[in-house]
């Protein structure tokens, strides 16, 4: 059997705020046998690999298995979280770091690649580890920008004054606790250059509860307008749960985004893509990106060829309203911004 990897955070006392998100952070699934018996799946069947799961654990949280379908071995996801054989196969132009964010470093935890905009590497925990994570392999106990209080990553943003927007990324920054996020944003609130925030997550779908009263209030008194931008594939990662928490956000005042990652066996058909901006704008968010595969190693299985890409974002833009056709784009090491395919 798989171990399961220690929790990364101690449970909190039941009246303390942040209990349920916390509770339900903790009780995520990280047993790949336990998942696909919940599902009632085989396991030889799939492909299933204790040394993939070795390499980069399974977490996934159980609201988002309850909206897999049962029974299903092809279910889209499922397929983004499952460890399989396939990552093990060596293919060339995959590598540990396929965006550049090595040669990026600007400060410890920061990432500076484009002309305007820091980007923050607040924790490298999240509630689920998307098995096609272009930072699966990142060195987050060296480069986080949490360590020593913030102290150093605040002084790399407040030493430029060519910064006007902040990216809080990861891992997943509201992975972290809310206190420590407004540590954080009360440090940054003494940079006068700084103008946006913007937070980069997956948590609201995957784990809506993290939305709470708590965290809402943060956004709220925040002193920048704030960019929320998600990560949905799939329109069934949507449910009343998600929806509730898109709401929330957007009573708080964000602004509400999704990038969606383009995936072989997920949403690689004008029917899944279309499903997935329509059911997004739906739970007020915007479809912003559609990314091609960054080419990270163990990743190649997800990939779909530049002109299956083009062709569907063509058909894409044939049959839905233009403002929910995602910018099909790449992210190429070295470049001033995202590139359009």
């Amino acid at each position: 059997m798989i171990t399961a990897a220690p929790a990364p955070m101690q449970p909190p006392a039941p009246d303390r705020p942040g209990a349920r998100w916390q509770a339900a952070w903790r009780e995520a699934l990280r047993d790949p046998r336990e998942l696909l018996s919940l599902l009632g799946l085989e396991q030889a069947a799939l492909g299933l690999s204790d040394q993939a799961a070795a390499q980069f654990p399974l977490r996934v949280p159980r609201g988002f298995v309850a909206r897999m379908r049962h029974g299903d071995p092809a279910d889209p996801l499922l397929r983004q979280v499952l460890p399989l054989d396939e990552e093990l196969r060596p293919m060339p132009g995959f590598s540990l770091d396929a965006v550049g964010d090595g040669a990026a470093k600007a400060g410890h935890g920061v990432i500076r690649k484009y002309r305007g905009r820091a980007l923050l590497i607040a924790t490298g925990s999240c509630a689920i580890h998307c098995r096609y994570c272009f930072r699966r392999h990142f060195p987050y106990a060296e480069e986080t920008a949490a360590a020593a209080g913030w102290r150093e990553a605040v002084a790399a943003i407040a030493a430029d004054p060519g910064i006007d927007e902040v990216i809080l990324s990861g891992g997943d920054p509201w992975s972290l606790a809310t206190p420590k996020l407004a540590e954080l944003t009360q440090a940054l609130a003494a940079v006068p250059h700084i103008r946006r925030l913007r937070v980069h997550t997956r948590l609201p779908v995957v784990l809506p509860e993290r939305v709470d009263a708590e965290l809402s209030a943060w956004l709220r008194g925040l002193p920048w307008p704030v960019a929320v931008v998600l990560h949905a594939n799939h329109a069934a990662e949507f449910d009343a749960s998600v929806d509730a928490a898109m709401a929330r956000l957007r009573a708080a005042g964000a602004t509400l985004l999704n990038q969606a990652v383009l995936l072989r066996g997920v949403n690689d058909d004008v029917d899944a893509l279309a499903a997935l901006s329509e059911r997004s704008y739906a739970a007020g968010v915007l479809p912003y990106y559609l990314h091609q595969l960054d080419r990270v190693q163990g990743s190649a299985h997800f990939e779909v060829s530049d002109e299956r890409a083009l062709a569907l974002h063509r058909a894409l833009a044939a049959r839905i309203s233009g403002y929910l056709v995602p910018k099909l784009v790449r992210e190429v090491a070295g470049d001033p911004g995202k590139r359009p395919l």
